[in-house]
């Protein structure tokens, strides 16, 4: 025989009320189970809210008549009209009972804790009488059962201590009184031993399952509940929350305690001692298996279980030093918390025995500290104390699972994901067990911390991205395109999902909650476009507070720049092909990285030198391996590289240039490309990263051009200079030609030292075979002497800067 209980949600409407009954009716018809009943779903709550009320002399009439019409309604949809009669009949002396209290308080203006259960039974007593005349209709043994006249519990009205022999005895007499019959139960309600009526707390009608259970020995507890069973965190929270198939009791009960709202820690306590295995079904989802709760569940392969959480906490700190080494002091503190009835969910003390903190519901830290002070008065009056300070706003996470045990590594990698997402921990508590690790952090941090903690622990899931990008230009519309179409192999092989929640132009911006379609992004955008103001995006974005950010800057303005310190000190990560911020002030670039490594996110740039070219990449792992570059040589600019390979044969400089220009290689004003400040500024970063403390007035910068050319008025005065100084340009051709070399403007790196020159170069040289628009790099190091280590390829276009930033993202993802 089993137990099955359903909660409200299960019985809170005419629909879940079928489906209860088609459970039933798979089920052993000659052994029939024992079925425990909760109120309707939010019914409860109505009672609750009309006591008071009517305590506080108010009006209560709507919410009692909405209570009756639930019933009402479903009764009228489940029942023939031949048999509704009755049903109303009973249903009707339970509210005008109810009602009769309700008025008395309403009238004394006094609500005691036993009036309150007396109550708040009316919910259970209503749906279990209403359920069992349904049943009826198939199963003509149906009885209901007034479950407080066999479960006998203290006077501890609302939180009542159950007196288990008499329980035991009184349900097992009852069950063999009444053989055959299908009994409906009311949970929640008891009664003590003068026959009043006392609840049974939280998850009371889950404890009654486990007390009738106990009682009669059962095979299994079902719960039959609203979500598929035990999950791995709370699927509000956490999207990619999954059901467990399986745990053991004390996995359940850490997670339980800890927030798990499925199921709660009294209502396994008797079936941990008989060792009845409990399930958690769906009864919206009846084809899910469940997850069982049992004695010896078998190992897994997962980490961890599940990550459950307090969405509310305060935590209360006491120090000083007349507690170190005075024996009895924790005893005394937490014997006085005891004494009122104060549940302390979570303590931590130092080793040093300086100071204890610990947490409590909120709705009990005033008690609390009032307490303390009274009890502790001569100790704080003398100044061995300092006076209790209670901090609120702040969330329990807990990481549970039996595997924890003697594993390496799993404190660290909780601690890496919460503070790689900027999370400060409070507080931190371990049991010697290892089933559980908690923390204390602050309330707003607990969606982003719980979310960060599931994807670190849970690497067979995906683990998310969330993007916030600056730009919609030609480089950003790749970007999204390449996003587009790769997320399935980021799935497949990198276990990596990139979400773009934000998007920013000159023009608007827009933020989304689940993130953009990127096959339909530009419409999307539109729907909630909000006129752009970079200080609002980058306000919203860390409003969002979600984990695994990165800011994506894919313009060239210097506006996104002066917000990147605020961004990485946000715990943010920043990708950027913008130049500007690393080629500023070094104090900038220097500030930056700082940030970056205190605060454990990337700031990527590998585009800002030769686009989607791993040149940034390749310069940090050679230093970081130990090797020492003696020199760095490189042309960094494609529309340099394209007039300088092409300027050859019969053609004028003056025609290659226009010819750069009119295929899209030079910005309007060619000169722009031509005076070699984006040059100088890649070889600045460069520099930089070499380790190089250099300021752009260090760069030594060789014009190319003569001065007539730079100080045209305008860009067709600046092609005629270009024409009337040919003969300047076909001397550095013919020159160059004659001793066998080519045309190359070439940066250099030695000795600290930077200078752009217009050089000559044999085929001896790297440079001499370039073509096209390549951007080209050769760095000497001690390992790479007799041979430079070369670095070829495009180093501008849509296309691989897009795939630079898209690499650069990834392996932020990585981390």
């Amino acid at each position: 025989m089993n137990i099955l209980k359903f909660g409200g949600t299960s019985v809170g409407s005419a629909e879940g009320i079928r489906t209860l009954i088609s459970i039933l009716k798979k089920g052993d018809q000659e052994d029939y189970p024992v079925v425990v009943l909760s109120a309707m779903s939010g019914v409860t709550n109505l009672l609750q809210l009309m006591a008071e009320k009517a305590l506080l002399a108010e009006e209560y009439t709507t919410e009692l008549k909405q209570i009756e019409e639930k019933h009402f309604q479903v009764v009228r949809e489940l029942l023939p009209a031949s048999a509704q009669n009755p049903v109303f009949t009973r249903l009707k002396i339970y509210f005008n009972e109810l009602e009769d209290i309700l008025q008395s308080v309403y009238t004394l203006k006094e609500l005691s804790a036993q009036t309150r259960d007396s109550i708040l039974s009316f919910g259970e007593r209503c749906s279990t009488f209403m359920i069992s005349h349904i049943a009826k209709q198939d199963f003509a043994d149906a009885l209901a059962v007034d479950g407080s006249e066999l479960i006998k519990t203290d006077n501890n009205y609302g939180q009542a201590k159950v007196n288990t022999p008499l329980t035991e005895m009184l349900i097992q007499d009852f069950y063999a009184a009444n053989p055959g019959k299908l009994f409906f139960v009311t949970g929640y309600i008891a009664s003590n031993t003068e026959g009043r009526i006392t609840t049974l707390g939280r998850g009371g009608s889950d404890f009654t399952a486990a007390i009738w259970g106990s009682a009669l020995n059962v095979n299994q507890i079902e719960i039959w509940t609203d979500v598929d069973g035990m999950l791995t965190a709370d699927p509000r929270i956490v999207e990619k929350a999954f059901s467990l198939s399986e745990l053991s009791y004390t996995e359940a009960m850490e997670l339980s305690y800890f927030g798990a709202k499925v199921i709660y820690p009294p209502t396994m306590i008797p079936a941990f001692l008989k060792k009845i295995p409990i399930v958690i079904k769906n009864t919206f989802n009846t084809d899910f298996e469940g997850t069982y709760i049992r004695h010896g569940a078998d190992s897994s392969d997962l980490p961890i279980k599940g990550i459950s959480s307090i969405d509310d906490i305060s935590i209360l700190n006491l120090s000083g030093s007349g507690m170190v080494g005075k024996a009895g002091f924790s005893g005394r503190l937490f014997s006085l918390l005891s004494r009122e009835q104060i549940n302390v969910v979570l303590i931590t003390q130092s080793s040093s025995e300086h100071s204890i903190t610990f947490a409590v519901n909120p709705a009990d830290a005033l008690k609390a500290l009032a307490i303390i002070s009274k009890e502790f008065e001569l100790e704080l009056h003398a100044k061995k104390l300092e006076y209790p300070q209670v901090e609120n706003g702040l969330s329990v996470l807990a990481i549970v699972g039996e595997n924890m045990k003697h594993t390496p590594g799993m404190s660290g990698k909780l601690f890496h994901a919460l503070g790689r997402n900027g999370v400060n921990v409070r507080a931190i508590a371990q049991g010697s067990s290892e089933y559980n690790i908690s923390v204390i952090l602050s309330k707003t941090d607990l969606s982003k911390a719980v979310n960060a903690v599931h994807d670190a622990f849970f690497a067979d899931l995906k683990k998310t991205l969330h993007i916030f990008c600056l730009g919609t230009g030609n480089i950003g519309k790749t970007l999204f395109r390449q996003l587009l179409n790769q997320s399935p192999l980021l799935a497949k092989n990198n276990d990596l999902e990139v979400k773009v929640m934000g998007i920013s132009n000159s023009r608007q911006m827009s933020m989304s909650p689940v993130g953009f379609d990127l096959s339909n992004w530009e419409e999307e955008m539109l729907v909630n476009a909000e006129p752009a103001d970079l200080k609002e995006f980058v306000k919203q974005m860390k409003a969002m507070n979600l984990p695994n950010c990165v800011f994506v800057d894919n313009t060239a303005s210097p506006n996104p720049v002066d917000h990147y310190q605020n961004i990485l000190e946000s715990s943010i990560s920043v990708v950027t092909c913008n130049k500007i911020g690393n080629s500023g002030e070094y104090s900038q670039y220097s500030a930056f990285k700082a940030a970056a490594r205190t605060y454990g996110v990337d700031f990527h740039y590998e585009t800002n030198v030769g686009a989607g070219l791993p040149i940034i990449r390749t310069l940090k792992d050679l230093m970081m391996s130990g090797d020492n570059i003696a020199s760095i040589e490189a042309i960094l600019s494609g529309t340099i590289s394209y007039i300088f390979n092409n300027f050859k044969d019969d053609l004028k400089f003056h025609e290659i240039v226009k010819s750069a220009q009119d295929m899209g290689y030079t910005e309007p004003d060619p000169r722009d490309d031509l005076n070699g400040k984006d040059f100088m500024r890649k070889m600045l970063i460069l520099a930089r990263d070499a380790g190089y403390p250099l300021e752009e007035s260090d760069i030594q910068i060789e014009s190319m051009l003569p001065p007539a050319c730079m100080s045209a008025a305008t860009v067709a005065d600046f092609y005629q200079e270009l024409e009337n100084n040919t003969a300047y340009f076909e001397n550095l051709k013919t020159t160059a030609a004659a001793s066998g070399k080519v045309l190359r403007y070439i940066g250099k790196l030695e000795a600290g030292k930077v200078a752009i020159t217009l050089q000559m170069v044999d085929d001896s040289h790297p440079f001499y075979m370039l073509s096209g628009s390549d951007n080209i790099i050769s760095f000497i190091t001690d390992r790479y002497k007799e041979r430079p280590l070369v670095v070829k390829g495009p180093g501008a276009g849509a296309e691989v800067t897009a795939a630079g930033v898209f690499a650069d993202i990834i392996n932020v993802g990585k981390r």
